[in-house]
């Protein structure tokens, strides 16, 4: 059955099947990169590298990522989510596709810039797409399922690729045929997405821009408290996508082993999204003004990802699965509030712009921590990483509570 093109014919089935189709491409452009991670241990081995090394893989995806979602965020209000998306998914899955062509540490660089060029666009395109299509009280938790294929693909990564690297026996395919999946995505995009005629709400009491260029919504208090505000939560995620693998390996717990509970914070992940996005909608429908409802969501999750710290004092597996996953489920409800900000406070003409310019802080700030947790690690532990990781949230969620304020 096709999407119709107007908002008023079964509206919230086809909100749904909008979701639905955002939630598929965040899960296919979190196997794309996970598959990195998953596989780094036996890439450190095969290659010889040490953990300041393997960082410039990491790097160079964050690198492309950050400076995309600036540019992709802008060309999608240009042109419309339905085609920058499928230029986003199109890129990527084609650069997943190259990346067995890599022989070395600078080669595997350079793909992985290609692949977070690609991955740039999706999640600015999905918070333009939620806000063409969904009413204010909903958007929390249509943010929250989109996002939630974040930890869905992290989750299925491991089972996924090393399934594919014991079959085959090399990570090449391991790396390559996950990105088949953003070709089918693809093509049932193309098929069912078209933007609404008609608004679903008015923009009356969103800020009043004469125009969106970046430097005019870079003057904006509300911008930089979302950038700044992602660019000192996102690294923690990061951590746990990027490094957790290691992290396991450096406490003693072989791989194997550590797979059984690899899933568990991604899982709480997922769990958090939905309480995030849920909460606040519920405080919406209860009276609450939007921004309201997600500030409060917000200060409760900025003061539960502090408990990645206590991590140091166990090497327990389920032990460290339990703790990284209250973090985990802490920051995705979090991030769930940060991702709908923009559509509670712009236009639609900035949305995706100021969506992508927070993904683009969120991306410097990645780049930064993962260059830090490199040379940290090597040259101490992963200790004062953790601890530093549970303090920084306290510090996002005040700037967003200095910054972020309601309309007049």
């Amino acid at each position: 059955m096709s999407i119709q093109h107007t908002a008023v014919a079964k509206p919230n089935r086809i909100r749904w099947w909008i979701a639905a189709l955002l939630f598929a491409s965040t899960v296919i452009n979190y196997i794309d990169r996970q598959s990195l991670s998953v596989l780094a241990p036996f890439l450190k081995t095969d290659f010889h590298w040490t953990n300041q090394q393997f960082a410039w893989i990491i790097i160079s995806f964050r690198l492309a990522y950050a400076l995309g979602q600036a540019l992709t965020g802008r060309l999608l209000d240009r042109i419309g989510t339905r085609d920058g998306l499928t230029l986003s998914v199109a890129w990527y899955s084609i650069a997943a596709m190259l990346t067995p062509f890599a022989t070395g540490l600078r080669s595997l660089c350079a793909f992985r810039f290609l692949l977070g060029a690609g991955e740039s666009g999706n999640w600015p395109g999905a918070t333009k797409a939620v806000s063409e299509w969904f009413p204010r009280a909903e958007r929390g938790l249509a943010v929250a399922f989109f996002d939630s294929g974040s930890a869905v693909g992290a989750a299925i990564a491991p089972i996924l690729v090393l399934s594919l690297h014991r079959a085959f026996g090399s990570w090449r395919p391991a790396m390559a045929i996950p990105g088949l999946l953003g070709i089918v995505w693809l093509i049932a995009w193309r098929r069912f997405y078209r933007a609404p005629e008609i608004p679903v709400e008015p923009d009356d009491d969103r800020l009043d821009l004469q125009r969106t260029r970046w430097r005019d919504l870079l003057r904006l208090p509300h911008t930089w408290g979302i950038i700044l505000g992602r660019a000192l939560t996102d690294p923690v995620w990061f951590f746990v996508t990027d490094w957790f693998a290691i992290y396991l390996v450096a406490k003693g717990i072989r791989l194997e082993q550590g797979v059984l509970a690899f899933w568990i914070p991604f899982v709480a992940a997922d769990a958090g999204n939905f309480l995030g996005g849920g909460i606040s909608g519920w405080l919406i429908r209860g009276g609450w003004s939007p921004l309201r409802a997600r500030k409060a969501v917000i200060l409760v999750c900025g003061i539960g990802m502090a408990l990645l710290a206590p991590t140091v004092l166990t090497s327990n597996l389920f032990a460290l699965a339990a703790l990284f996953s209250i973090s985990t489920c802490a920051y995705a409800a979090w991030s769930t509030m940060a991702l709908t900000l923009p559509s509670d406070l712009y236009p639609q003409g900035a949305v995706a712009s100021v969506s992508g310019l927070g993904g683009a802080g969120a991306g410097l700030g990645t780049i930064a921590s993962t260059y830090l947790i490199g040379w940290t690690t090597d040259h101490y532990s992963f200790e004062p990483v953790l601890i530093v990781a549970s303090l920084i949230p306290l510090l996002a969620t005040a700037i967003v509570f200095l910054l972020v304020r309601q309309p007049r």
